[in-house]
């Protein structure tokens, strides 16, 4: 006979207690983010027009800052050649802000600036660069090579605008981004051979 006061053990409360944890495991997946996979921000673009617009903001905050950074260069050069070179590039510069400004009005955006850390960074390390060195040759040629990488960034960076333009068939804006990116190859070259041909043998000798 059995004891009517045993208890039947508790199967469906175990179940159940089962269930409410798979419950907030799966729960927590949904929300977390997997390591390694950044999480894109709210304003974050969805698209490749919002991305072109977003890093024609980026641009032209760098040829903006680099109005200000390139006079500084240039006072610090010793070699004429150099400061020749900086100079006429900063009045090339100021025509590539204007330039930008032309793009933004073609595909019907106001411009605007979004900082930007890439050009913030290479301006910086420029600078660390003509505190570490003394004035003259060593210095000049470490003026070219801070200089030369600013260009190769813009020389990418304008390169891959051009083809977001013409993906997006925005025809005009093709036509000025290219203009720019040209003046940019241009500025490298003569940035290599005034380090080749002068500076970088002066600053061995020295």
């Amino acid at each position: 006979m059995k004891d009517s006061n045993t208890k039947t053990p508790a199967k469906k409360t175990t179940a159940t207690a089962k269930s409410t944890t798979a419950t907030k495991t799966a729960s927590t997946s949904k929300t977390t983010t997997p390591k390694g996979v950044v999480k894109a921000k709210s304003s974050a673009a969805d698209g490749l027009r919002e991305l072109f617009v977003d890093s024609l903001k980026d641009i032209y905050w760098a040829e903006k800052a680099l109005t200000k950074a390139l006079p500084k260069m240039a006072k610090n050069a010793t070699s004429q050649n150099l400061i020749d070179a900086i100079n006429d590039h900063l009045t090339v510069t100021e025509n590539q802000v204007t330039r930008l400004e032309q793009v933004f009005a073609s595909i019907g955006e106001k411009a605007a600036a979004k900082k930007c850390d890439a050009m913030e960074g290479l301006i910086k390390e420029g600078e660390g660069i003509m505190e570490e060195t003394e004035v003259g040759a060593v210095r000049d040629a470490g003026i070219i090579a801070a200089s030369q990488k600013i260009e190769h960034y813009e020389i990418a960076t304008y390169g891959t605008l051009a083809a977001f333009a013409k993906t997006l068939g925005e025809d005009e804006a093709v036509e000025l981004l290219v203009q720019t990116l040209n003046e940019e190859k241009e500025a490298d070259v003569t940035l290599t051979e005034a380090a080749y041909n002068t500076i970088n043998f002066d600053a061995t000798e020295e």
